[in-house]
């Protein structure tokens, strides 16, 4: 992981996921709450073709796709104890129930 800072000056954790794909977390700029992005850096479009496998998808220059989740600190502590559990167990189920919603 490593520690960088966008233009605008706010911290950005770059790393690679388990398939080694470059991902980051951030602090938002939103003005109105407290919000990071988490999730991968780019798009990798791509359709299954028989006899080849998987295989890149051409996308138009003016094409653009949200790969990384706007996340609330509200949304963060829903899914600490989940993450947590996954650390700890190898399973996203938190130990006790939770109530229905």
């Amino acid at each position: 992981m490593r520690v960088k800072h966008t233009i605008r000056g706010f911290d950005r954790i770059e790393f690679s996921d388990g398939n080694g794909v470059a991902c980051s977390l951030q602090m938002s700029s939103a003005a109105t709450r407290e919000c990071i992005w988490l999730g991968c850096n780019d798009a990798d479009p791509q359709q299954l073709i028989p006899g080849a496998g998987w295989q890149p998808v051409p996308m138009p220059a003016e094409y653009n796709a949200n790969t990384r989740m706007h996340l609330t600190r509200a949304q963060v502590k829903k899914l600490l104890p989940h993450l947590q559990a996954f650390a700890e167990t190898g399973n996203i189920r938190t130990r006790t129930p939770e109530p229905p919603q």
